[in-house]
């Protein structure tokens, strides 16, 4: 059994979706699926369905387009109550999410917990000479304006921010508690740590990337591997000994349609070494 990741499906592109359907199945394996898997709620229920039969299980957790209310999308609800349609859609194919007990990997030599989290982002992921009352405005100056702005409510928070930390507080505990017992694969759709968002052309969307919350959990907690996506930038780096796996597919020009979702997929274990679904790594210490 290999536990594999991918994110960012984005199933509102034709060719994402053809590519997802023609997708073989993998019955004998396990899939991390990291977020932003379609911007309606149709969408995602179709895919989440396909997978569900193409994967011996499913572990997901929210993209921010996952989460996104699109006016015209008339069976999507919004804030904190579109996130539990989302997970309770989720659970309808039995499906493991971020709400749910972390499970066991069973063929690993010691304890190791598969962990779904979800943390948002607070725009602190920035210079730490831009002031909190002025990131906006800092990355709007670029030209750079997350949608989220618009259709990622947060509701019944009164901010993004204030979800942020009440979903960080509600994870560490959660991570607190199962350090006890082994290591964790630690999955997130948003990378944890501000220098791993890398995006040269639009430097300052790093504020919709995360939160400083988060920078040292991979020290803080027992973690094996952190698998995250959102920046549509494939890689594996490394942090104080802990491998980080950007494992997005993206929009059809992030990656080749042609060749299929398969290559793409990204095996986090058993570890890299054995040469199927790799992609090439780029590794930082």
């Amino acid at each position: 059994m290999r536990l594999l990741a991918i994110s960012d499906l984005h199933l509102n592109h034709a060719e994402n979706w053809a590519a997802l359907s023609r997708m073989p199945a993998f019955p004998n394996n396990w899939l991390i699926v990291a977020g932003d898997v379609a911007d309606k709620i149709r969408h995602f229920r179709q895919g989440m369905d396909l997978l569900s039969h193409r994967f011996g299980k499913i572990f997901w957790t929210p993209g921010n387009h996952d989460l996104w209310t699109i006016p015209s999308d008339k069976d999507s609800k919004r804030g904190l109550a579109k996130y539990l349609q989302l997970v309770e859609i989720c659970r309808e194919f039995g499906i493991h999410t971020p709400q749910d007990p972390f499970v066991q990997l069973p063929n690993a030599d010691s304890p190791l917990f598969i962990a779904p989290t979800f943390t948002l982002y607070d725009y602190s992921f920035r210079p730490d000479d831009i002031p909190d009352d002025e990131a906006l405005a800092w990355a709007e100056a670029s030209g750079v304006v997350a949608t989220d702005e618009i259709i990622l409510h947060p509701d019944p928070y009164p901010s993004r921010q204030a979800w942020c930390e009440v979903r960080c507080r509600y994870t560490e505990q959660r991570l607190t508690e199962t350090a006890a017992h082994g290591q964790i694969i630690l999955i997130n759709h948003y990378p944890l740590r501000y220098d791993l968002v890398n995006l040269r052309w639009i430097p300052r969307f790093s504020l919709w990337c995360g939160t400083k919350r988060t920078e040292n959990w991979h020290k803080r907690f027992p973690v094996h591997t952190v698998v995250y996506g959102h920046l549509h930038i494939r890689g594996t780096h490394y942090r104080d000994g802990v491998r980080f796996e950007e494992v997005s597919l993206g929009y059809p020009q992030n990656w080749q349609p042609e060749r299929g979702i398969e290559p793409y997929l990204r095996q986090i274990w058993p570890p890299p070494g054995l040469g199927l679904f790799q992609s090439r790594q780029s590794q930082k210490r």
